[in-house]
């Protein structure tokens, strides 16, 4: 009985060290985060956008215990960017072209505070992306009236790999309308009659015809049908992400010179 208590009074004193060195429960709700998303969760688009669920709880309030502390609104979007890496397949997709990403900038507006034991939706999608960087917003919304909290704007930065070849990868293989970027594609009968009329070919054949006068896709007219769908489904650049773009640009140019 005695090394019972022992080993139970053993296994609590872990239990407390581990909490106070690593913050166990974080690290328990992003493992929990992501079997959800990779196994029960739907897939989704990269384009579409995720929800994640939240609750304000005691170890999240400031110390007026009033409202979810300002810092906690960055945590929470981390497990909100998991789930969406992992059901857009974007984390994978990255690593497996020799990449990796990290958080580069954020930026956030609050506007109503979370009030403790509230519940909370984090809605989080892709609004733009250059070559070396993906901007995601996080919009913390009341599920009973849809009611926005407060929008954060963040820029994941990429290495090692082109974000927009990364984009062309994810945007054709997952896309909704069923458009795959591959020498299966349909091709679309074309007769020698057509080509001398000067009738408009399809972009996805190659100039040889075969012998029941349909044409064969080959690997650089798949690629450039490709590059075109991406080019559609890319979003405009707000004009508001283009302004705090810019300030991030300012900000490491002053950086770099030691301001």
């Amino acid at each position: 009985m005695e090394e019972l208590l022992y080993l139970a009074l053993g296994l609590l004193l872990a239990i407390v060290v581990l909490y106070g060195l690593l913050e166990l429960h974080y690290f328990l709700r992003m493992c929990l985060c992501v079997v959800l998303a990779r196994f029960i969760k739907r897939r989704c688009h990269i384009l579409d956008a995720t929800t994640v669920n939240g609750l304000c709880l005691t170890n999240d309030v400031d110390t007026l215990l009033y409202h979810m502390n300002n810092a906690r609104y960055f945590r929470e979007m981390d497990f909100a960017r998991v789930d969406f890496y992992e059901r857009t397949n974007l984390y994978r997709t990255i690593t497996g072209m020799g990449g990796s990403v990290f958080q580069g900038a954020a930026t956030i507006r609050y506007r109503r505070f979370i009030r403790p034991f509230h519940r909370f939706k984090i809605v989080s999608r892709i609004i733009y992306w250059d070559d070396q960087s993906l901007f995601m917003e996080h919009r913390f919304v009341r599920p009973s009236d849809r009611f926005v909290h407060c929008i954060a704007i963040c820029r994941q930065r990429v290495i090692d790999v082109s974000m927009e070849a990364v984009m062309a990868e994810l945007l054709p293989r997952t896309s909704s309308n069923g458009f795959r970027a591959t020498a299966t594609t349909p091709v679309v009968p074309l007769t020698s009659g057509t080509r001398d009329q000067g009738g408009i070919s399809n972009p996805a054949l190659d100039t040889s015809l075969a012998e029941n006068g349909h044409g064969t896709p080959t690997a650089a007219t798949v690629g450039a049908a490709a590059s075109a769908h991406c080019a559609k489904l890319k979003p405009s650049l707000p004009p508001e992400l283009g302004k705090w773009i810019e300030y991030n640009d300012m900000s490491s140019k002053n950086l770099r010179s030691g301001c």
